[in-house]
């Protein structure tokens, strides 16, 4: 008989500094699928569900999906939004208890609910709580995974992502799911170990475009070629997430017999990551500074694409700070785009008028003015209405479909400002060309990503710059109020050690 495997998706990253809850609508928003219609629209995508499905076809499983939760990162979950959600899986592995051999999820690994610290250790204990101590259950994780210890304890099989941008989600549900199958063949008796540094993150988030943090996962990979090493994952960490056990962290998931060996390796990576602490990559300008170039550039080669950097949805901030358009219009920077202002507010009051309208109203600004700055009054033009629907044609997003929801392009002083009514960053070019704003037509473009918009808007790029404009996720972690992280921690601390043997 076939292996029977539960599947499902719970993904999350909790900016616990972030006003309000992320609530069940704010995944119907984004992701909620349940079962065929979740294989319908990942199953043939670079999505870690479809890299299930392919170990699944290669080893002849039975395979039950549960749901595939997504929400854009934000503010703790709401106890009402993780209930359903964990139940929807837990309810899954009860029914199936019978005939289930495994469980394969893909989880985020910086969850936070509004109840505990940790989303994933919570979700796997109750997992637990049903299907005994002994069935085998892998998962996958992001690279800004903050592991658990009760993470570890819970599941066999551990697999991170190995890119930043994140290009290689189908590959680790590949990776996960041989493991899985080996384990319930008998091939394998799979444990997983994990180090920790006492940093907030790492130097560089993981940037896997920068020398020294890339060789960090290519030895990882070259680690898994090693007789009984089964998986390494190196995770930098979240440090928008105030937790006990934030920071980053080696996982080296081996094979029975090899626990000294992967502790070797777990503990040599690590230190590795603690002594490029103070190693930044990232040249941090000032929103004057981003602005002065955006207004002298040459666009020969293509746009200078200016990261706003600290106002990066994708780590929980608002999305509205303003400190660097306002910049840019102070200089006249024109022609140029900014991409994406989340404003619903403003969304919903240019649907009420007609492209070719002039508009005066307050953008951006409205959720905590004290991070990146507060509304402008600005008087532009609608140059474009939209329902937000767009599909990935890029890297991270090739074929997937999401929504801004209610969108439109608001031309000020040259600029074409995108406000959008529902949170996302800029991961793909069509999210910028399905609102008839196209890169090759301006001298500067604004997206606001830390990283992510690399792997697509770098190659149509004339240079990049970083731009921190003070915003919720700035990469001055002093300027969050940390209460519950374990300290000493860098850099908060600067006595702080790592003492692993």
């Amino acid at each position: 008989m076939p292996f029977h495997i539960l599947t499902g998706a719970f993904v999350h990253e909790s900016n616990t500094f972030k006003q309000g809850e992320t609530t069940l609508q704010d995944f119907r928003d984004d992701v909620l699928d349940l079962g065929q219609s979740a294989i319908d629209r990942f199953g043939g995508v670079n999505d870690e569900l479809a890299g299930f499905l392919d170990a699944g076809r290669a080893a002849g499983w039975r395979v039950t999906h549960s749901v595939s939760a997504h929400a854009t990162p934000g503010a703790r979950v709401s106890a009402e939004a993780y209930d359903h959600i964990a139940g929807l899986i837990c309810a899954a592995a009860a029914e199936h208890r019978a005939t289930l051999d495994g469980i394969l999820l893909s989880l985020h690994g910086s969850m936070v609910p509004s109840f505990c610290e940790d989303g994933e250790g919570e979700l796997l204990r109750r997992l637990r709580a049903i299907v005994g101590p002994d069935m085998p259950i892998a998962a996958t994780l992001d690279l800004h995974a903050m592991v658990t210890p009760a993470m570890v304890e819970q599941a066999q099989i551990l697999v991170s992502y190995k890119t930043y941008p994140h290009v290689d989600m189908r590959k680790i549900g590949r990776q996960a799911g041989d493991l899985l199958d080996a384990t319930l063949r008998g091939a394998i008796r799979p444990r997983t170990l994990r180090v920790h540094v006492p940093m907030l993150d790492e130097a560089n988030a993981g940037r896997t475009d920068v020398p020294e943090t890339a060789a960090l996962y290519a030895d990882a990979s070259a680690h898994e070629r090693e007789a009984g090493i089964l998986a390494v994952s190196i995770n930098a960490g979240f440090s928008e997430a105030d937790i006990t056990e934030m920071g980053p962290t080696v996982l080296v998931t081996f094979d029975a017999g090899h626990e000294s060996r992967a502790n070797e390796i777990a503990t040599a990576l690590a230190r590795r990551i603690w002594d490029g602490r103070g190693k930044v990559a990232n040249t941090f300008l000032t929103p004057d500074e981003a602005a002065a170039q955006a207004r002298d550039f040459d666009p020969a080669q293509g746009p200078l694409v200016i990261a706003d950097y600290a106002d990066n949805p994708g780590a929980g901030a608002y999305g509205d700070a303003t400190a660097l358009l306002q910049a840019l219009l102070a200089a006249k920077a024109a022609p140029g785009a900014f991409a994406p202002m989340i404003d619903p507010e403003v969304a919903a009051i240019l649907h009420r008028h007609k492209v070719g309208d002039r508009v005066t109203l307050d953008l951006g600004g409205k959720c905590d003015p004290a991070f990146g700055g507060g509304p402008l009054r600005l008087s532009g033009e609608i140059v474009h209405l939209s329902d937000g629907i767009y599909t990935g044609d890029g890297p991270i997003l090739g074929g997937i479909t999401h929504s801004f929801g209610p969108t439109a392009v608001f031309r000020v002083q040259g600029i074409d400002v995108l406000v959008v009514s529902q949170p996302g960053q800029m991961l793909d070019l069509q999210q910028v060309r399905t609102f008839g704003i196209e890169p090759a037509r301006l001298r500067f473009l604004v997206v606001k990503s830390m990283q992510h918009f690399r792997a697509a808007f770098e190659p149509v790029a004339g240079l990049v710059i970083v731009c921190d404009c003070g915003a919720l996720a700035t990469p001055q972690a002093h300027l969050r109020p940390y209460a519950r992280v374990r300290r000493p921690v860098w850099p908060l601390d600067k006595e702080a050690s790592f003492e692993k043997a």
